[in-house]
């Protein structure tokens, strides 16, 4: 596990703790500050969006309309992903980092300045989704940068570990967009939520945008990009190698993490929508689970990160989906007893299956790719994996429940999710042990 041609050379023991502290922080912020902009999203369009942008349409296709907007950005990833991936593995990981996340600010703190259907009339709409385009392609180039950045400068011994901080953002942003409009609904009136204090998470983006910048001009390229760009001439097309020697690595890596997004959504979309209408809770009680839920996520993610480093990537990413799994009915059992100290359990139980899953699958999926493409397979295999789990989710759950009004269909929906993911990860090799400089593209 520690080979030497893995363990970054000619740099002080200190020095090189106090570099991987740095990218260990530029990864949580960054990533934190895109999920942040993509979540508000999110919100926003369950709160408002269907009054502002859609209002000549009854609430029901209004509120459709918005949801289909927050859709549209998962297409846009995987654009995203081969377009930043291409120049990322050309150009290198830093510089479209930093392109991505004034992307995605100026796309959000745009949408802040946005007016509504009755100034624009059609066009507002459409500059809306205009705008949510522009955020996907953003995050589909972000994501793959960040854990590059992370896991190309970690040691050996500890890529796991930093490759975990990147997943950090999604449950950090998640928190921190729900009690951006948690504390503007508390601090406006309705009618003053809707005339223009739904902006300000909006416009807020900026401060975190700024935030990210300074910390990432900070960091240097990677080590194993600046080896490869020296030693070999670069892919003049890296989607097209990937299309021809690392397709099976991006479709098994992307149908292996599949589970990931429909646990995520099931815990902080349908639960909430189940939570609120099934069960009778508040929506501001489900929040709080919720969020309880998303901060230990953020404790567990490096736990099992690490544990990912001493055991191997495979064995902890199978025993988060064989988790998911197993607590789905649980999970809806606990919530079925309007009991709230067991609905907080039975979120907590799945978070930890998420986590455990979640955790070291970035910097598995890393591992799987040679450097000179591992930009554009790492992204495209991961905004797969969106589209396969997190953009279905939504869709799938609210039907399953309308036809049903259980929640042990949904549970029966996260037990497939997972058997299909655990196929197709047990279908690729353990990686853990590789030089990430030569790293073989073997996939069973």
């Amino acid at each position: 596990m520690n080979s030497p041609a893995c363990v970054q050379t000619g740099t002080p023991p200190v020095e090189s703790s106090v570099n991987m502290k740095k990218v260990a922080i530029a990864s949580v912020i960054g990533t934190t500050v895109e999920w942040y902009d993509l979540f508000v999203f999110a919100t926003a369009s369950a709160l408002v969006f269907n009054k502002i942008f859609f209002p000549a349409f009854d609430a029901l296709i209004g509120t459709l309309l918005a949801f289909g907007t927050f859709a549209s950005a998962y297409g846009a990833r995987i654009v995203g992903a081969a377009l930043f991936g291409h120049f990322g593995d050309k150009l290198g990981r830093k510089s479209m980092l930093l392109i991505s996340l004034l992307t995605m600010g100026a796309a959000t703190f745009a949408i802040g300045l946005l007016p509504d259907y009755a100034s624009i009339g059609i066009w507002a709409p459409i500059l809306l989704l205009t705008l949510r385009i522009i955020q996907g392609l953003a995050l589909g180039g972000e994501w793959g940068g960040a854990v590059l950045m992370a896991v190309e400068h970690a040691p050996a011994n500890q890529r796991g570990l930093y490759g975990s901080w990147v997943q950090i953002g999604v449950p950090a942003g998640t928190m921190i967009a729900n009690l951006a409009f948690l504390a503007i609904a508390w601090w406006l009136s309705p009618e003053e939520l809707l005339a223009w204090g739904w902006r300000i998470p909006f416009l807020a983006s900026a401060l975190l945008i700024a935030v990210g910048l300074y910390i990432r001009l900070n960091i240097s390229e990677t080590p194993a990009f600046n080896q490869a760009k020296a030693a070999e001439p670069q892919v003049k097309l890296p989607l097209a190698e990937i299309c021809r020697k690392y397709w099976k690595q991006v479709l098994l890596g992307g149908v292996a993490t599949m589970s990931t997004g429909a646990s995520f959504n099931i815990i902080v979309a349908f639960g909430l929508t189940y939570g609120t209408q099934t069960l009778g809770f508040s929506r501001s009680i489900m929040l709080s689970v919720v969020l309880a839920s998303c901060a230990l996520c953020i404790v567990l993610l490096p736990v099992f990160g690490a544990l990912s480093d001493r055991y191997g990537r495979k064995p902890i990413i199978i025993a988060g989906i064989v988790g998911e799994a197993l607590v789905a009915f649980p999970m809806f059992w606990l919530m079925d007893t309007r009991e709230l100290p067991l609905v907080f359990l039975g979120y907590g139980l799945l978070m930890t299956a998420f986590a455990a899953n979640y955790g070291p699958i970035a910097t598995f999926l890393a591992e799987l790719f040679g450097t000179r493409v591992r930009y554009s397979g790492l992204s495209v295999a991961y905004m797969l994996s969106g589209l396969l789990g997190s953009a279905a989710t939504p869709i799938i759950t609210t039907a399953l429940l309308a036809m049903t009004g259980k929640g042990s269909s949904v549970a029966w929906y996260m037990i497939g999710s997972a058997v299909i993911s655990l196929i197709a990860l047990l279908m690729l090799t353990e990686t853990f042990k590789r030089d990430l400089s030569s790293a073989s593209t073997s996939a069973h």
